[in-house]
């Protein structure tokens, strides 16, 4: 036996090891379970583990429609997060429309495993970009098909909260910052196109963006509308702590690039 195929069935029994634990952690249906962790993404993830990007996953820190994300521990026992794109259950029609336009990226697969995978890698390209933007977000680290490793943001003993579940210390310092944020995007050439107090972390009180699969750079035909509706979303969130304003002048001071 060779050392390569050795190593292989190393891995793989921890694997194997570890889909039984990942099963009573998440606490998920078997039916869920095997919906996220298909069998090629369970080999990914052996990948994931041989390659010591990760060592052990850890639990579960939300559960979407398209995808689901857990912590997960490297083998320097730092955390990371991992996300993994369903690729049974992901909307075809709704991914295609920020695909389609994007000159980044191939639209012509109809193939929705394919179109899973593009989707994992815009998103890895898109938090590149805030982060030489300068914008707080998970920081990239490793995407294999339709897995993303990125940085975890949150405390040992728990996940950032969302903006939408957090009571804001200082909401005009948190509103001024996130359209910063918006401002840094647009000049970076880019638009979250879904933007809202659903895809903002707040850890230590700072904002840090998220959920970047649908990003857009600007020769998107739809980009101006998407951005629209994030300066409308975030607006209209910050109304509950009495805060004001005109949309269609922040629009204007972001495209002016002032």
């Amino acid at each position: 036996m060779s050392s390569e195929v050795f190593l292989e069935d190393k891995w793989l029994k921890k694997l194997d090891q570890q889909t039984r634990q990942l099963l009573n952690r998440t606490g998920l249906d078997r039916k869920t379970f095997e919906q996220v962790f298909n069998t090629p993404t369970l080999l990914d993830l052996g990948k994931l583990i041989s390659d010591h990007v990760i060592d052990i996953v850890d639990f579960p820190i939300s559960t979407g429609k398209e995808a689901n994300i857990f912590r997960a521990i490297t083998p320097e026992q730092a955390f990371v997060a991992i996300k993994i794109y369903r690729t049974s259950t992901l909307n075809f029609k709704h991914i295609y429309q920020y695909i389609e336009g994007d000159p980044r990226f191939k639209t012509h697969t109809k193939n929705r495993r394919d179109l899973v995978f593009e989707w994992a890698r815009k998103e890895y390209k898109n938090l590149e970009r805030l982060a030489e933007a300068g914008v707080r977000a998970p920081h990239p680290i490793k995407r294999l098909n339709n897995i993303l490793v990125m940085d975890y943001i949150g405390s040992a003993r728990s996940p950032a909260p969302l903006l939408k579940d957090t009571v804001v210390r200082n909401p005009q310092k948190m509103y001024s910052t996130i359209l910063k944020y918006i401002y840094k995007m647009y000049k970076a050439d880019l638009v979250h196109a879904d933007l809202s107090a659903y895809n903002i972390l707040v850890y230590r009180q700072n904002p840090y963006v998220i959920d970047l699969g649908q990003g857009v750079v600007l020769d998107h035909p739809a980009a101006h509308e998407f951005l629209k509706r994030d300066i409308h979303n975030i607006v209209h969130y910050f109304h509950r702590y009495d805060i004001d304003a005109d949309e269609n002048e922040l629009f204007n001071q972001i495209t002016k690039k002032m």
